[in-house]
């Protein structure tokens, strides 16, 4: 069953191996050393680099708009016959927000306040980076919802680390 697998960087092979993966999307600060896991070949790994803040400050790079569409385009692409992960360093903001906009591309007739909710629902930890989630919102035309949704579930708990949790593109039949 297709699913996004979200994780922080200690677990992307572990993840990567216990899911079967075939797609892999890193969003880390440039510089970080990521390592790919082999059985991911290096047309089905996007590798964002910014990081996690939510307004511009001096030296940091802050997410973009083409951030969002280079994530949209790669996972319009994803063939879904495996999982693919998601991951960030802690597994708790950037890849968060990627896994609620890949859900929210894919599935376009599920309620942003849904999708929200079973992020909430799968991970306490979750705090999706919302500068990335608004520029999809805009790239998707969901005229706000999309944002609205994630401040909605307000900040999750407090963590250095977030556990790794997937989401079912679509529920079991």
């Amino acid at each position: 069953m297709p699913r996004i697998v979200v994780c922080p960087l200690s677990q992307v092979s572990t993840s990567v191996i216990a899911h079967q993966a075939s797609h892999l999307v890193t969003l880390i600060n440039e510089g970080t050393p990521v390592e790919r896991p082999v059985s991911i070949t290096a047309e089905r790994h996007l590798l964002l680099s910014f990081n996690d803040i939510i307004e511009p400050i001096d030296g940091m790079t802050a997410p973009a708009e083409e951030h969002a569409r280079d994530l949209l385009s790669f996972v319009g692409a994803w063939d879904r016959k495996q999982a693919i992960v998601v991951h960030c360093y802690a597994g708790i903001s950037r890849s968060t927000a990627a896994a609620f906009i890949t859900m929210c591309a894919l599935r376009p007739e599920l309620a942003e306040a849904d999708i929200a909710r079973s992020l909430r629902a799968a991970s306490p930890f979750a705090t999706p980076n919302v500068l990335l989630v608004g520029f999809a919102d805009r790239i998707l035309e969901r005229e706000g919802r999309m944002v609205s949704a994630i401040t909605s579930i307000g900040r999750g708990e407090m963590a250095y680390e977030g556990q790794p949790f997937t989401l079912p593109l679509f529920d079991a039949a």
